[in-house]
């Protein structure tokens, strides 16, 4: 069974194809008006998209908030996500938002891997507590980091006090059934020790799953699944679409933004 527009998000997205183009405008726009409290570029690794963009707040920051683009694991960078910074800036917050080897060149396992270097490496500047995001499959590599097993050095797991996956990818075992997995060469074996519903949530980190009311069928049980395995919550935002959902993360007072720096 093929199970490709289960997962086909943009196929039921009024005007889906102007989303990437305005976020790629935007993003540049709020990198420009930054002006100096944005660092890009940072290496946490030597491949060429093991880097990170830092966004400060203006004072000391309180913390540091990560972000993990969606894409299934397939496309987009840093570069395209930078706006979605600004709510937790104007709470304080830094912002780190990574790129990451993409797929057919990393398989899944690896991609996880490169986003532990990568916290791990902010981390290493930013002092506080850290609060992990990510939309789509960012949300699941985001809800890997809350894994006991996460790639992280014990002193920054340790830091790491909340994690919020934005439309995870919870489960990757239907995504086999998916043309794309022509490209990400899911397996059962990485379906097993890469889809986090399957695996053990480290003691003490807080978890809120979130996705939108209006999303797929396939991804609101993606969230649900998750939110039982963890036994944490999980909160539907009502009439958001997949590529929506992250609108909030733009203001500092909206229920995304609040739920997720607490």
């Amino acid at each position: 069974m093929d199970l490709s527009q289960a997962y086909a998000n943009a196929d039921f997205i009024a005007d889906a194809a102007s989303y990437p183009p305005r976020w790629a405008a935007d993003a540049a726009a709020f990198r420009d008006q930054l002006g100096a409290r944005s660092l890009p570029g940072q290496a946490y690794g030597p491949a060429e998209r093991q880097r990170y963009d830092l966004f400060l707040p203006e004072g000391t920051p309180r913390g540091l908030m990560v972000f993990v683009h969606g894409g299934y694991w397939l496309a987009f960078g840093r570069e395209d996500w930078s706006h979605f910074a600004e709510g937790a800036l104007l709470q304080g917050y830094a912002v780190a938002m990574p790129s990451y080897t993409l797929a057919p060149a990393a398989r899944i396992a690896r991609m996880t891997q490169e986003i532990g270097q990568m916290i791990a490496a902010a981390a290493a500047r930013v002092a506080g507590p850290i609060i992990v995001t990510g939309h789509s499959a960012g949300g699941h590599l985001s809800a890997r980091m809350a894994c006991a097993d996460a790639p992280l050095p014990h002193e920054v797991a340790a830091r790491i006090v909340r994690v919020v996956p934005i439309s995870p990818l919870a489960d990757l075992e239907p995504l086999m059934a998916t043309a794309m997995n022509a490209h990400l060469r899911i397996d059962l074996a990485e379906a097993g020790t890469e889809s986090p519903a399957r695996l053990a949530r480290r003691p003490g980190t807080e978890v809120l799953v979130w996705v939108g009311g209006q999303e797929r069928p396939a991804f609101l049980w993606q969230a649900r699944t998750l939110s039982e395995a963890w036994d944490c919550d999980w909160h539907v935002a009502p009439n958001l679409h997949h590529f929506n959902v992250i609108g909030g993360l733009m203001r500092p007072d909206s229920p995304l933004t609040r739920a997720l720096l607490g």
